[in-house]
């Protein structure tokens, strides 16, 4: 089992400790070893939308038939590295984790597995679909991200109430913070999911750029803030 401490870089470092509480609180390295590589599986699968050309003579014509395929899987392997990425500065502030962590964890995981699906889908109907089939598929995309936005609430909530699980000089504080980020995430893809009715491919913008806004917070929300200060 380890804790943290701050090492020279004033990022939080693991050390060990001998906390164990009649079994409850066990070592986190396990949780992000299978979260990494349920990452991993996930973000290797999105490559399986993309397809060789089929047709003698139309080579270049299906490549390039094919950009809303390029420009699903480009989207969405960014918002897996984002969450990769996000995953991973959690659990620099995470010392212990007991079961109720773990199952967070695991909506998580199960909430991002889930992903391929609706890329495909929107894959498709901006290649085949119609109107209304691309709206579907943005509302669709929509409401997964935002579930998976609703699963980092969870995991962010529990965190705020279980001090003992962090990480020395993490405060619950820093995790109740953390909440209104993934609060602002449902939100804004239940936005998008409501504009894409009318317009899917606006619904579409608004759920690419929310990785962007993610990866660019990965550290905290507040941490810019307190660099100024």
């Amino acid at each position: 089992m380890t804790t943290h401490d701050d090492g020279p870089d004033g990022q939080a470092e693991r050390r060990p400790n001998g906390n164990r509480q009649d079994g409850v609180l066990a070592d986190s390295a396990r949780v992000e070893a299978f979260s990494d590589g349920v990452l991993a599986i996930v973000i290797t699968l999105l490559v399986l939308d993309l397809r060789a050309p089929e047709q003698r003579g139309a080579m270049l014509h299906e490549l390039l038939q094919q950009w809303p395929a390029y420009v699903a899987y480009l989207a969405s392997f960014g918002y897996v590295g984002v969450i990769w990425v996000n995953h991973h500065q959690l659990f620099t502030r995470i010392a212990s984790v007991d079961s109720g962590l773990l199952w967070r964890n695991l909506a998580l995981l199960l909430t991002t597995s889930v992903l391929p699906f609706p890329t495909a889908v929107l894959s498709s109907a901006f290649q085949l679909g119609d109107h209304n089939d691309q709206v579907t598929a943005v509302v669709f995309y929509s409401l997964v991200a935002a579930v998976m936005a609703g699963s980092w609430l969870l995991l962010f909530h529990y965190l705020a109430t279980h001090g003992h699980l962090l990480a020395r000089q993490t405060s619950t504080a820093f995790f109740a913070q953390e909440r209104r980020r993934a609060l602002l995430g449902v939100v804004a893809y239940l936005v998008a999911a409501l504009i894409a009715q009318w317009q899917p491919l606006a619904g579409l913008v608004i759920a690419a750029v929310l990785p962007v806004f993610y990866g660019l917070t990965s550290e905290g929300w507040a941490m810019p803030w307190a660099a100024r200060n």
